[in-house]
């Protein structure tokens, strides 16, 4: 990747150049799958936040779970769940706005005093070609985007995996960008968009390794 490219992965719609990344432990919950597939979604949460060399946990001291992702067939089902709109603001505005675009998942972070992600929520809407694709390529997808404050255009062209020899792996070079946001000598967040020119100078030294 280029430092425009990556640069891009983190630039909004309106021009600000917006990076963060997980400044505590990720500790998951998943509802409204089986218990396969739950187990599923756990090995995606391992196998990205090892990768990243950022730790999970059981339980988030301050928050329970800060990570929760929620599988459903109607928007609708959001605004049964006892306390959500505690931790989503607007929500039945949310969801009539979801409802309204057709929209086949969304999700929301939380950010803490430092700008770093202290809490992330994932809807998976299971319609369509979403309730099409097998478990393990929608956890492995779902989970690279809560690793990081990605923009709303990172993966509308290009989904961050690939399929090698019948078998569906993360990009390489997401990997590589994911593996330098979350090196020990950068920062939890950043706004300067010179920041896109560290991630790429890691991402080179992390090949010469």
């Amino acid at each position: 990747m280029t430092p425009e490219e990556i640069k891009t992965m983190f630039t909004r719609p309106n021009g600000d150049y917006v990076f963060a990344r997980w400044g505590r432990p990720i500790a998951p919950v998943v509802f409204g799958v089986q218990e396969e597939t739950l187990s599923v979604v756990k090995g995606a949460f391992e196998a990205i936040t090892t990768l990243a060399g950022h730790p999970m946990d059981e339980v988030d001291p301050e928050l329970g779970s800060n990570c929760m992702m929620f599988f459903f067939r109607d928007w609708g089902e959001l605004l049964d769940v006892p306390d959500l709109g505690r931790l989503v603001p607007d929500l039945a505005a949310l969801v009539t706005r979801l409802e309204k675009v057709g929209a086949s998942q969304y999700r929301a972070f939380r950010f803490d005093e430092h700008g770093a992600i202290q809490a992330a929520f994932v809807f998976l809407r299971m319609q369509g070609k979403m309730a099409e694709q097998p478990a393990e390529v929608l956890a492995l997808g779902q989970v690279v985007q809560i690793m990081l404050a990605w923009s709303d255009a990172a993966f509308q062209e290009c989904s961050p995996l690939a399929v090698v020899q019948e078998t569906t792996i993360l990009r390489p070079e997401i990997a590589d960008l994911i593996r330098a946001a979350y090196d020990p000598v950068m920062p939890v967040t950043a706004r300067d968009a010179g920041h896109s020119l560290r991630l790429f100078a890691r991402m080179q030294a992390q090949q010469k390794v």
